[in-house]
């Protein structure tokens, strides 16, 4: 059984050779370990190993182990990657660097706010539900333009990438080719997609960044 460091160096270097492969630059993809679930004692291995970018899913459980994980170590960049509740924009702001799930205008609003008033500026991703699925967050994809323009020109929201969740029931190609096309249409550099299963192929497709988090933790 491999040690969590050998794990991450596992993951690395699927992420380099799928890269290389792909006949992207090197370190043209971002590695986010999702230590969703994990505690702190379980993420300081990782950390210890030299990664630095996470995803949380919940703004309240990341609340609870990362400003003592970041008072350790510095350079930490976090994500969220779960749904944001616009009662919890305020915490989200101070806590995290990125949000990758911005997925409708009173979200929006509320961070634009939240920024503001704190004297933040977050990375920002808008959430795509590219399976039309009911039961999952994310605006339908041919609301992407109309809502990337409510974003950057109403509400002066720096909209950098785009992020999706495939139906796990099906093949990931046609999703992430599809992310890749509404960003490269309406102007967005970053795509947040691909996961322990997938990352691979998320990257032929032109991830920026994959989500990884039980094929580095190991299960949940």
């Amino acid at each position: 059984m491999m040690t969590i460091e050998q794990r991450l160096a596992d993951i690395r270097s699927r992420v380099k050779k799928a890269t290389v492969e792909a006949e992207r630059k090197p370190d043209s993809v971002q590695l986010v370990a999702v230590s969703k679930t994990f505690d702190a004692d379980q993420i300081r291995p990782v950390i210890s190993a030299g990664q630095r970018v996470f995803g949380e899913n919940r703004v309240q459980e990341a609340q609870a182990k990362w400003p003592g994980l970041r008072q350790e170590t510095d350079g930490i960049e976090l994500h969220l990657i779960g749904p944001l509740q616009s009662n919890k924009a305020a915490d989200a702001v101070a806590l995290f660097d990125v949000i990758e799930t911005v997925d409708r205008e009173k979200i929006a609003r509320a961070l634009a706010e939240e920024m503001k008033r704190q004297g933040r500026s977050l990375r920002l991703y808008v959430q795509v539900n590219t399976g039309m699925e009911p039961q999952k967050a994310g605006i339908a994809p041919d609301d992407v333009p109309a809502f990337l323009s409510l974003c950057r020109d109403e509400i002066g929201l720096p909209i950098e990438g785009l992020m999706c969740i495939p139906p796990a029931d099906e093949y990931p190609g046609p999703h992430f080719a599809l992310l890749a096309k509404l960003a490269a249409e309406n102007g967005v550099d970053k795509l947040s997609m691909g996961m322990s299963g997938d990352f691979e192929t998320a990257i032929g497709f032109g991830a920026t960044s994959v989500r990884v988090g039980s094929a580095v933790f190991g299960a949940r």
